[in-house]
């Protein structure tokens, strides 16, 4: 693996390899939590916590694996702490705020099966990240996360003020903005290079 620095490793989950908008995972949330900006915040916070949270016990795990010769188990272990780490998310927003839990409803214990939180799980392993650098990518993937869904909270609630023809709306007009939003991103492809 080639030195990164840990602000490119950022730059590069957050815009330039955006989870949602380039790689079109965890496409769930994006389109189900994205209707108000207050919901799409908080969900872009849940995930992004439970990203370093996971993003931590891969590297563990991953480190843990190897030298024990195991490396069949990291898919099986990454997810049981994934879902571990939701339970507990969950657990806290349900005494901390019920009006949010509410709001969130079938979506916050479906951050279980995100597949963006597996993919920085996996993406880092597959990397060779140090700590840093998967904090960082963890990070910077979670930032990217909350960045689409406030993208798309913000012009969805612009929308139910516009003329919007009736042929367009809801899903139609959603998953237009949404493929609008991708190439965009996609112009910041060549960063990196």
């Amino acid at each position: 693996m080639k030195s990164e620095s840990l602000w490119y490793i950022f730059i590069n989950a957050s815009l330039i390899n955006n989870f949602v908008l380039a790689y079109f995972l965890g496409i769930c949330p994006f389109l189900g939590v994205s209707g108000k900006m207050e919901t799409a915040t908080k969900m872009g916070a849940a995930v992004t916590f439970v990203m370093i949270i996971s993003s931590i016990c891969a590297f563990g795990i991953n480190k843990l694996l190897t030298a024990i010769n195991a490396p069949f188990l990291l898919l099986i272990s990454y997810i049981v702490v994934i879902a571990a780490t939701v339970q507990l998310v969950e657990m806290v927003i349900k005494k901390m705020s019920p009006a949010l839990f509410r709001s969130l409803g079938i979506f916050l214990p479906l951050i279980t099966t995100n597949c963006a939180i597996l993919a920085v799980a996996l993406f880092q392993t597959a990397k060779g990240y140090s700590f840093f650098g998967s904090l960082a990518f963890a990070f910077g993937g979670g930032i990217g996360f909350t960045l689409a869904l406030i993208l798309m909270a913000g012009i969805r609630e612009q929308l139910d003020f516009a003329d919007v023809p009736k042929v367009v709306r809801g899903t139609v007009i959603t998953l237009l903005i949404a493929g609008i939003l991708s190439l965009t991103f996609m112009g910041f492809s060549g960063l990196g290079s």
